[in-house]
Protein backbone atom coordinates (compact mmCIF):
# COMPACT_ATOMS: atom_id res chain seq x y z
CA UNK A 1 0.00 0.00 0.00
CA UNK A 2 3.06 1.91 0.49
CA UNK A 3 4.37 1.32 -2.78
CA UNK A 4 0.95 2.27 -3.83
CA UNK A 5 0.51 5.60 -2.57
CA UNK A 6 4.33 6.61 -3.14
CA UNK A 7 3.60 6.11 -7.23
CA UNK A 8 0.52 7.85 -7.43
CA UNK A 9 1.58 10.79 -5.38
CA UNK A 10 4.50 11.07 -7.36
CA UNK A 11 3.47 10.62 -10.59
CA UNK A 12 6.32 10.40 -12.35
CA UNK A 13 7.75 8.30 -14.88
CA UNK A 14 8.82 5.43 -13.38
CA UNK A 15 8.46 3.29 -10.61
CA UNK A 16 9.21 4.06 -6.90
CA UNK A 17 12.14 3.59 -5.37
CA UNK A 18 11.20 0.54 -2.92
CA UNK A 19 14.01 2.13 -0.28
CA UNK A 20 12.97 5.62 -0.52
CA UNK A 21 9.21 5.59 0.14
CA UNK A 22 7.20 8.78 0.98
CA UNK A 23 4.82 9.04 4.06
CA UNK A 24 5.57 9.16 7.31
CA UNK A 25 7.95 7.11 9.66
CA UNK A 26 6.17 4.03 11.34
CA UNK A 27 4.05 5.08 14.05
CA UNK A 28 6.38 3.07 16.66
CA UNK A 29 9.83 4.74 15.64
CA UNK A 30 11.89 5.40 18.72
CA UNK A 31 13.85 8.82 17.54
CA UNK A 32 10.12 10.40 16.40
CA UNK A 33 9.67 9.68 20.02
CA UNK A 34 12.55 10.88 21.43
CA UNK A 35 12.45 13.89 19.08
CA UNK A 36 9.04 15.35 19.97
CA UNK A 37 9.07 14.22 23.59
CA UNK A 38 12.56 15.61 24.63
CA UNK A 39 12.61 12.49 26.85
CA UNK A 40 14.73 9.62 25.28
CA UNK A 41 12.59 6.17 25.59
CA UNK A 42 14.94 4.57 26.70
CA UNK A 43 14.65 6.46 30.36
CA UNK A 44 10.74 5.72 30.64
CA UNK A 45 9.30 2.09 31.16
CA UNK A 46 7.01 0.87 28.25
CA UNK A 47 3.93 1.98 29.76
CA UNK A 48 5.29 5.27 30.17
CA UNK A 49 6.15 5.77 26.54
CA UNK A 50 2.73 4.35 25.64
CA UNK A 51 1.16 7.30 28.18
CA UNK A 52 3.43 9.97 26.04
CA UNK A 53 2.61 8.25 22.25
CA UNK A 54 -0.66 10.04 21.52
CA UNK A 55 0.56 13.53 22.26
CA UNK A 56 3.31 12.49 19.91
CA UNK A 57 0.80 11.98 17.11
CA UNK A 58 -1.20 15.17 17.70
CA UNK A 59 2.41 16.85 17.62
CA UNK A 60 2.69 15.07 13.81
CA UNK A 61 -0.42 16.34 13.27
CA UNK A 62 -0.05 19.64 14.05
CA UNK A 63 2.91 20.08 12.25
CA UNK A 64 2.33 18.22 9.16
CA UNK A 65 1.45 20.54 6.08
CA UNK A 66 -0.62 18.20 4.16
CA UNK A 67 -1.77 14.46 4.41
CA UNK A 68 0.52 12.37 6.31
CA UNK A 69 0.72 8.46 5.63
CA UNK A 70 1.92 6.23 8.72
CA UNK A 71 2.66 2.71 9.30
CA UNK A 72 0.78 1.36 12.36
CA UNK A 73 1.37 -2.43 13.31
CA UNK A 74 -0.60 -1.97 17.06
CA UNK A 75 -3.71 -3.04 17.75
CA UNK A 76 -5.91 -0.32 18.78
CA UNK A 77 -5.47 -0.38 22.60
CA UNK A 78 -6.01 2.37 25.33
CA UNK A 79 -3.00 3.54 27.42
CA UNK A 80 -2.99 3.00 30.91
CA UNK A 81 -4.81 6.31 31.19
CA UNK A 82 -7.31 5.53 29.43
CA UNK A 83 -6.69 7.25 26.58
CA UNK A 84 -6.45 5.56 22.30
CA UNK A 85 -2.91 5.06 21.55
CA UNK A 86 -3.42 6.75 18.20
CA UNK A 87 -4.93 9.95 18.94
CA UNK A 88 -8.20 10.12 17.27
CA UNK A 89 -8.01 13.87 16.66
CA UNK A 90 -4.57 12.75 15.05
CA UNK A 91 -6.10 10.43 12.47
CA UNK A 92 -8.28 11.76 9.54
CA UNK A 93 -8.83 8.48 8.81
CA UNK A 94 -7.38 4.33 8.75
CA UNK A 95 -6.66 2.38 6.21
CA UNK A 96 -6.68 -1.19 7.37
CA UNK A 97 -5.65 -3.67 5.24
CA UNK A 98 -6.92 -7.68 5.92
CA UNK A 99 -5.32 -11.08 5.01
CA UNK A 100 -6.48 -14.42 5.24
CA UNK A 101 -4.98 -15.40 8.21
CA UNK A 102 -4.25 -18.49 6.89
CA UNK A 103 -2.36 -17.10 4.33
CA UNK A 104 -0.47 -14.21 7.02
CA UNK A 105 0.54 -17.48 9.33
CA UNK A 106 2.91 -18.34 6.64
CA UNK A 107 3.68 -15.72 5.37
CA UNK A 108 4.83 -14.19 8.94
CA UNK A 109 6.43 -17.53 9.20
CA UNK A 110 8.69 -16.91 6.62
CA UNK A 111 8.87 -12.94 7.43
CA UNK A 112 10.43 -13.91 10.74
CA UNK A 113 12.63 -16.39 10.20
CA UNK A 114 9.90 -18.67 12.44
CA UNK A 115 7.94 -21.61 12.24
CA UNK A 116 4.37 -21.75 11.27
CA UNK A 117 3.16 -23.63 14.09
CA UNK A 118 5.01 -20.91 16.24
CA UNK A 119 3.32 -18.13 14.44
CA UNK A 120 -0.03 -19.98 14.76
CA UNK A 121 0.04 -19.88 18.28
CA UNK A 122 0.87 -16.21 18.60
CA UNK A 123 -1.89 -14.83 16.12
CA UNK A 124 -3.98 -16.28 19.43
CA UNK A 125 -1.74 -15.04 21.96
CA UNK A 126 -3.67 -11.57 23.66
CA UNK A 127 -0.30 -10.67 24.64
CA UNK A 128 1.37 -10.73 21.38
CA UNK A 129 3.45 -7.75 20.99
CA UNK A 130 6.43 -6.99 18.53
CA UNK A 131 9.40 -5.39 20.51
CA UNK A 132 8.45 -6.46 24.29
CA UNK A 133 11.73 -6.90 25.45
CA UNK A 134 12.05 -4.27 28.00
CA UNK A 135 15.92 -4.49 28.63
CA UNK A 136 16.91 -4.00 24.83
CA UNK A 137 17.12 -0.96 22.71
CA UNK A 138 15.54 -1.43 19.09
CA UNK A 139 14.24 1.01 17.12
CA UNK A 140 11.31 1.13 17.07
CA UNK A 141 9.00 1.03 20.23
CA UNK A 142 6.37 -2.22 21.66
CA UNK A 143 3.39 -2.54 19.31
CA UNK A 144 0.95 -4.84 20.98
CA UNK A 145 -0.85 -6.81 18.70
CA UNK A 146 -3.39 -8.98 20.85
CA UNK A 147 -4.79 -11.99 18.75
CA UNK A 148 -5.05 -11.95 15.28
CA UNK A 149 -9.17 -11.29 15.39
CA UNK A 150 -8.85 -8.84 18.13
CA UNK A 151 -6.57 -6.77 16.05
CA UNK A 152 -8.74 -6.61 13.37
CA UNK A 153 -12.21 -5.90 15.30
CA UNK A 154 -9.95 -3.55 17.89
CA UNK A 155 -9.80 -0.81 14.80
CA UNK A 156 -12.76 -1.77 12.38
CA UNK A 157 -15.15 -1.58 15.41
CA UNK A 158 -13.69 1.66 17.22
CA UNK A 159 -16.30 3.94 17.58
CA UNK A 160 -15.30 7.15 16.02
CA UNK A 161 -12.51 5.98 13.12
CA UNK A 162 -13.57 6.68 9.62
CA UNK A 163 -11.96 3.50 8.87
CA UNK A 164 -11.67 2.09 5.23
CA UNK A 165 -11.18 -2.15 4.88
CA UNK A 166 -9.12 -3.26 2.12
CA UNK A 167 -8.63 -6.78 1.44
CA UNK A 168 -5.60 -8.44 0.34
CA UNK A 169 -7.24 -10.31 -2.09
CA UNK A 170 -9.40 -7.75 -3.75
CA UNK A 171 -6.02 -5.90 -4.28
CA UNK A 172 -5.24 -8.92 -5.82
CA UNK A 173 -7.77 -9.37 -7.88
CA UNK A 174 -8.82 -6.29 -8.73
CA UNK A 175 -5.85 -4.12 -7.75
CA UNK A 176 -7.24 -0.83 -9.96
CA UNK A 177 -10.59 -0.47 -8.58
CA UNK A 178 -9.67 -1.70 -5.02
CA UNK A 179 -7.10 1.19 -5.15
CA UNK A 180 -9.29 3.43 -6.91
CA UNK A 181 -11.82 3.38 -3.53
CA UNK A 182 -8.71 4.00 -1.28
CA UNK A 183 -7.75 7.26 -3.26
CA UNK A 184 -11.48 8.53 -3.16
CA UNK A 185 -11.30 7.47 0.99
CA UNK A 186 -8.27 9.53 1.54
CA UNK A 187 -9.98 12.77 -0.75
CA UNK A 188 -7.24 12.13 -3.60
CA UNK A 189 -7.95 12.91 -7.40
CA UNK A 190 -9.51 9.96 -9.13
CA UNK A 191 -7.58 10.03 -12.34
CA UNK A 192 -7.98 6.75 -13.72
CA UNK A 193 -4.96 7.34 -15.59
CA UNK A 194 -2.92 7.98 -12.99
CA UNK A 195 -4.00 5.27 -10.46
CA UNK A 196 -3.69 2.30 -13.43
CA UNK A 197 0.10 3.96 -13.63
CA UNK A 198 0.67 3.79 -9.75
CA UNK A 199 -1.07 -0.06 -9.90
CA UNK A 200 1.54 -1.15 -12.63
CA UNK A 201 4.40 0.31 -11.52
CA UNK A 202 3.90 -1.47 -7.94
CA UNK A 203 3.33 -4.44 -9.23
CA UNK A 204 4.66 -7.51 -7.32
CA UNK A 205 7.17 -8.74 -9.91
CA UNK A 206 8.98 -5.71 -10.39
CA UNK A 207 9.46 -4.79 -6.41
CA UNK A 208 10.14 -8.12 -6.12
CA UNK A 209 13.00 -7.47 -8.68
CA UNK A 210 13.99 -4.12 -6.84
CA UNK A 211 14.71 -6.21 -4.40
CA UNK A 212 16.69 -9.12 -6.10
CA UNK A 213 19.12 -6.19 -7.48
CA UNK A 214 19.11 -4.04 -4.67
CA UNK A 215 17.69 -5.43 -1.49
CA UNK A 216 14.82 -4.13 1.15
CA UNK A 217 15.85 -2.43 3.89
CA UNK A 218 12.98 -3.76 5.71
CA UNK A 219 13.52 -7.19 5.28
CA UNK A 220 14.06 -8.83 8.47
CA UNK A 221 17.82 -10.69 8.72
CA UNK A 222 17.06 -13.75 9.15
CA UNK A 223 14.54 -13.61 6.34
CA UNK A 224 15.34 -14.78 2.86
CA UNK A 225 13.00 -12.20 1.13
CA UNK A 226 10.28 -9.42 2.31
CA UNK A 227 8.60 -9.86 -1.17
CA UNK A 228 8.54 -13.77 -1.45
CA UNK A 229 5.68 -14.88 -2.98
CA UNK A 230 2.20 -12.67 -2.63
CA UNK A 231 0.35 -15.16 -3.48
CA UNK A 232 -3.36 -15.82 -2.72
CA UNK A 233 -3.90 -19.45 -0.71
CA UNK A 234 -0.26 -20.15 -0.61
CA UNK A 235 -0.94 -21.51 3.02
CA UNK A 236 -1.76 -24.72 1.56
CA UNK A 237 1.65 -25.47 0.50
CA UNK A 238 3.41 -24.19 3.64
CA UNK A 239 0.94 -25.60 6.27
CA UNK A 240 -1.00 -28.34 7.70
CA UNK A 241 -4.54 -29.49 8.39
CA UNK A 242 -4.02 -29.60 11.56
CA UNK A 243 -2.77 -26.38 12.38
CA UNK A 244 -5.38 -24.94 9.23
CA UNK A 245 -8.00 -26.29 11.08
CA UNK A 246 -6.90 -24.90 14.67
CA UNK A 247 -6.24 -21.53 13.12
CA UNK A 248 -9.89 -21.32 11.80
CA UNK A 249 -11.33 -22.58 14.87
CA UNK A 250 -9.78 -19.77 17.10
CA UNK A 251 -10.59 -17.10 14.39
CA UNK A 252 -14.02 -18.17 12.65
CA UNK A 253 -15.95 -15.48 13.24
CA UNK A 254 -13.62 -12.73 12.21
CA UNK A 255 -12.89 -14.90 9.14
CA UNK A 256 -16.71 -15.52 8.55
CA UNK A 257 -17.07 -11.75 8.77
CA UNK A 258 -14.50 -10.64 6.08
CA UNK A 259 -15.17 -13.77 3.58
CA UNK A 260 -12.40 -16.24 4.71
CA UNK A 261 -12.81 -20.06 5.59
CA UNK A 262 -14.54 -21.22 3.40
CA UNK A 263 -12.83 -23.46 2.31
CA UNK A 264 -14.36 -26.81 2.83
CA UNK A 265 -12.14 -29.42 3.62
CA UNK A 266 -10.97 -26.79 6.56
CA UNK A 267 -14.53 -26.20 7.65
CA UNK A 268 -14.68 -29.75 8.08
CA UNK A 269 -12.06 -29.84 10.52
CA UNK A 270 -13.23 -26.56 12.28
CA UNK A 271 -16.82 -28.35 12.84
CA UNK A 272 -14.86 -31.49 14.07
CA UNK A 273 -13.13 -29.75 16.32
CA UNK A 274 -15.69 -27.58 17.90
CA UNK A 275 -18.05 -30.72 18.25
CA UNK A 276 -15.14 -32.42 20.16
Amino acid sequence: MRILLTNYLRNADQPADINSLDGGPIASARQVFDDHVGVEASDLTQDEIERYRPAVYEMISEQASEPLFLKVHDAYIYTSDGIPLISKAATAGVIYLIRNPLDVAVSFAHHSASTVERIVRKMADADFAFVDKPHSLHNQLRQRLLTWSGHVTSWVDEPGLRVHTVRYEDMQADPIATFSGVIRFCGLEDDPARIAKAVDFSRFERVQAQETEHGFGEKMPGAESFFRKGQVGNWREGMSDELAAALCAAHAGVMGRFGYGEDGRHAQQVDRLQAV
